[in-house]
């Protein structure tokens, strides 16, 4: 299962928010590239980078961030927040993200996410499938919708999606352990999917459980910052 560590980035710093609450804001190092270098340095090789400014603002801010990251080590960086026109698009992947992080949109304008997949390749989207009660959320969590994570994960294989993550938003920031039966469910459901675990990860424990289950990879952010899990941990699980 491979480790994918979170950045989220306020203001150009590196912060977490809990349950997805902006007045919830802790701020871990004011210099995300360092943060950046010290994963790879542990031997991991992928990074999401969460532009919580632009997700608020509804349009791509921290791309300085991201160009930064991507220019200065080798990490495969998946970039999100804020992501709504083909201009923010091609600024991702202009600053060196491998991937688009998509989630909203996905939501509210299939036919603009569809046509992205089209023009840039599918393979260049990260999906993310935010998650309250089996329903999709949207808008920084502020917003629930009534469509079903299984119906908005069907649609978007069958539109040639390859990774999806989801997180489920009551667990978020929490460090009160992942939504496994959430996971289960949907591997159940698409066995063959890259699907990524996100939200709630507090002990590599917990890691162990996602590996058990079959999910591809996992993004673990607040466990890192919190010192629940060192980097030697990640290092470990990453490397079978």
């Amino acid at each position: 299962m491979q480790i994918i560590p979170a950045i989220d980035i306020i203001d150009g710093k590196c912060v977490r928010l809990t349950e997805g609450d902006y007045s919830q804001k802790k701020i871990y190092n004011e210099n995300p590239l360092e943060v950046a270098l010290q994963f790879e340095d542990a031997g991991l090789q992928r990074l999401h980078l969460v532009d919580l400014d632009g997700a608020k603002a509804g349009t791509v801010k921290n791309w300085k961030v991201l160009e930064t990251i991507a220019s200065k080590t080798k990490l495969t960086i998946d970039f999100g927040g804020g992501i709504k026109t083909e201009k923010d698009v091609q600024i991702v992947f202009g600053s060196g993200s491998a991937l688009a992080t998509v989630g909203s949109i996905a939501v509210k304008d299939e036919v603009l996410f569809v046509s992205w997949l089209q023009q840039f390749g599918a393979n260049k989207f990260l999906l993310g499938a935010d998650v309250k009660d089996e329903k999709i959320a949207v808008g920084g969590w502020l917003e629930t919708t009534d469509v079903w994570i299984y119906d908005f994960i069907e649609k978007y294989i069958n539109n040639g999606v390859q990774q999806i993550f989801c997180t489920d938003v009551s667990k978020d920031g929490k460090l009160q352990g992942p939504s496994i039966d959430l996971y289960k469910n949907i591997l159940t459901k698409f066995p063959s999917l890259y699907f990524i675990a996100s939200g709630g990860v507090a002990t590599i424990d917990d890691l162990h459980q996602l590996k058990e289950i079959g999910c591809t990879a996992a993004i673990v952010g607040k466990a890192i910052y919190e010192n629940r899990i060192s980097l030697q941990d990640l290092k470990k699980i990453n490397a079978y």
